[in-house]
This record gives structure tokens, sequence and C-alpha cells, in this order.
């Protein structure tokens, strides 16, 4: 799943084949039957994410702030001069391993993807979607029965969630988090991103996210092509 997470991304951002339209397509197979989500539902959030990273109100990544964590210097200074405090922020270091990684796919997106694509009515995507988790329970339930394959689906998911949160926040949580200040696009993306060490193990874990500065430089570029 986390995989075929990082390969839905690559045919989102129209750098696989030469052809939009192929990509497109691919992209509904991918994360509509493989993986149980709306394309339109990932458009929406990730192109909001690539315009404007680490934009207070304007990138959705950033939207836990301040319910759940104080992101950036801007931001949690703004929060203790209004003396704001919805969580216990001096020890966000400490909870975020139980709110953030764990929870996001099984308990959040869980339930959003379905209400998204019924609101917005794409119904193309809601058949996508219903054809994952006809195939996936047409598969497991002759061997683990109901509770056995909502079990699994719910382990595989709280997995993925930790898996996914963490290789998406580590190379953007850790830099610049404002408020949009129309800062040019090139400055924009550099402050919002950052590396991690290239090694065959951690391409292969962050399906190339390691090299986000480049992905956010140049979003249609294959990711194979990152390091060069």
């Amino acid at each position: 799943q986390a995989q075929a997470g990082w390969l839905q991304h690559d045919f989102g951002h129209l750098s696989v084949f030469s052809k939009s339209r192929w990509n497109h397509w691919m992209h509904k197979f991918v994360i509509g039957h493989l993986k149980g989500a709306p394309a339109s539902w990932w458009n929406h959030l990730h192109f909001q994410h690539h315009a404007k990273p680490n934009c207070f109100r304007k990138d959705p990544d950033v939207n836990m702030h301040p319910l759940f964590f104080a992101l950036g210097k801007t931001l949690s200074v703004e929060l203790g001069v209004q003396k704001k405090k919805f969580m216990p922020y001096n020890h966000q270091h400490k909870y975020f391993f139980i709110i953030g990684p764990p929870a996001l796919v099984p308990l959040y997106f869980q339930w959003y993807i379905f209400y998204f694509a019924v609101q917005r009515k794409q119904w193309v995507d809601l058949a996508w979607m219903l054809s994952f988790y006809i195939r996936f329970f047409l598969t497991y339930l002759p061997f683990l029965g109901v509770k056995g394959t909502l079990g699994l689906h719910l382990l595989v998911r709280f997995i993925e969630s930790n898996w996914f949160v963490w290789i998406t926040q580590m190379n953007h949580i850790p830099m610049h988090i404002d408020y949009d200040k129309n800062v040019d696009w090139f400055s924009t993306q550099l402050q919002a991103t950052c590396n991690v060490h290239q090694s065959f193990f951690n391409d292969w874990f962050s399906g190339h996210l390691n090299f986000q500065i480049e992905h956010h430089l140049f979003p249609t570029m294959p990711r194979h092509n990152y390091w060069k």
C-alpha cells in the first residue's frame, strides 16, 4: 500500500507517460483500485500543497496547527502572544507519535475520502474505490472471516499511516512555516522543503521523496532522475 502510494504520486504528477491522458487514467486505477481512494481528492489537496507549501491556511498539510501541534517559529510565537493553547504544545514531540502517524490514514482519511467523493459527486472515483474494497473482501473473507478481514485492513492502514506520515512530514515540517507572504514561487518552494540522505533503502522507502527540494522545483520530473 505504501509503495502504491508513491506510484500514484508519480502518475498524479504526470511524470510517467509522455501523454497527460495516460497518466490521469493510470492515476485513477492505482489510487482507486489499488488503494481505495479518489484521485480527485488527492488532486484537490496535493495541488494546493505544491502551490503554497507550508503556508498556513493555504497548504492543507499544515492544517493540524494549532488544534494539535504548534508549527513553525512564527505561528508558535503568535499563539504564545495570544495565550491560546489547544494542546500541551511543550510536550508535542512526545504525543506526536500517538496522534500523528498512527491515526491519520485509518481514522481520518478512511471516512473523509468517501465523504469527499459523495459530496463532490465524483462517481467514477467512487466506483474505483468500491472496486478496491470488493476485491479486498472477496480475497480475504474466505480465509479470515469478517472480523479477521476488517482487522487485517485496519492493521494495513495503521502500518501504512505511520510510514506515510513520517515520509511526508520529515521533509517539510522542519522548514519555514508561516502565513502566505506572497514570496516568489522559487523561494517559496525552497523555504518549505529539505532533503534526506540518499541511499538505496531511503530512495525505495520514501518513493524518492527524500529528494523533496528537486521534487518541488520540478514536480513533473520522473523520480529516478532527481539525483541527477
